[in-house]
């Protein structure tokens, strides 16, 4: 019986050695589960591009259901390594925690292959709000509790979850002004018809140079190379730590040798100079971390995002 066992578990690693010996032999799919010309489609493209594969990889967008159609439609997919998603915040850490009917576990269903990027987030007012720093804002808040409205991209987006988690460390109350999306909401800010929301850097930057949004502070544990001299939320609040971020998941059960592979493969093609340099323009940190780093990183998302919508009693539409 154990000798039994024992060669066949040595056929099965045979199998998938021989496998991720002459993979790819066909295009790669690279699922972004939001529409064309966002960041995670923006990205995927980018770095689709510079992969050396020896087969096509192709972009295809599967948007809907705040990109968890394109996770599921991954999570389904065969276990071969020919599809892909390029994953974030939202149909990884955000929704599982905020929908319980989603019809994949992002731990159970995924194999991570690489942490790709992060991006930090930037606390901004409207220019006439007579406020420069955090503490301000927070003091702001106090003298008109409830009065004080923020934006954000929609309830259960990382804007409003931000925001949310900011509240609480602060202790302090605001009136939530969701948006479809954040566009409207970056208007608004900038019409003084809504005080105060969180961005990511990339979209509100050049209102910001222009002096048509104040930037009061960023959301990562260190400074933004984008908008230096801004200081942190941290430093008001230690421990607020908030960046949206990119990964490459696998459907559950690839082959090691294929996940192995492409994780070296996303990993080298981050360090490619023009790859880099096109990301770091678009506001994004370079990560290059491991599919170890990714699950770890997507662990501690689903512990923080579960106790700020338990603590703010956040419900789905």
């Amino acid at each position: 019986m154990f000798l039994t066992r024992w060669l066949l578990l040595l056929l099965v690693a045979v199998v998938q050695i021989a496998a991720a010996q002459s993979y790819p032999v066909k295009p790669v799919r690279v699922l972004a589960p939001y529409p064309p010309g966002g960041p995670v489609d923006a990205i995927a493209r980018i770095l689709a591009q510079h992969l050396a594969l020896g087969q096509n990889v192709v972009v295809e967008n599967r948007s809907g259901a705040g990109g968890s159609l394109g996770a599921e439609v991954v999570a389904r997919s065969s276990p071969d390594g020919y599809t892909m998603l390029i994953g974030n915040t939202g149909p990884m850490t955000v929704n599982p925690v905020l929908r319980q009917d989603l019809p994949y576990d992002p731990k159970k269903d995924f194999a991570p292959v690489s942490w790709l990027t992060s991006a930090q987030m930037v606390l901004m007012v409207h220019p006439s709000l007579p406020v420069r720093t955090v503490k301000e804002v927070v003091a702001l808040a106090r003298a008109n509790p409830g009065a004080v409205n923020y934006g954000s991209a929609g309830i259960g987006n990382l804007t409003h979850l931000g925001m949310e988690l900011f509240q609480s460390m602060a202790k302090v109350k605001m009136n939530h002004v969701p948006y479809k999306g954040v566009a409207p909401a970056y208007v608004d800010l900038m019409s003084g018809q809504i005080a105060v929301m969180f961005g990511n850097v990339s979209g509100p930057l050049a209102h910001i140079r222009a002096g048509r949004l104040r930037a009061i502070a960023v959301t990562s544990s260190k400074p933004s190379p984008v908008l230096p001299g801004v200081p942190r939320v941290a430093d008001s609040y230690p421990g607020f730590d908030l960046v949206t971020w990119m990964g490459i998941f696998l459907p559950a059960g690839t082959p090691e040798a294929i996940r192995s592979r492409l994780q070296e493969e996303f990993i080298r093609t981050l360090k490619v100079k023009d790859v880099e340099d096109r990301l770091v323009a678009l506001g994004n940190d370079i990560v290059a971390g491991s599919g170890a780093e990714l699950s770890a990183h997507v662990d501690r998302e689903l512990k923080l995002y579960a106790k700020v919508i338990k603590s703010a009693k956040i419900a789905a539409e």
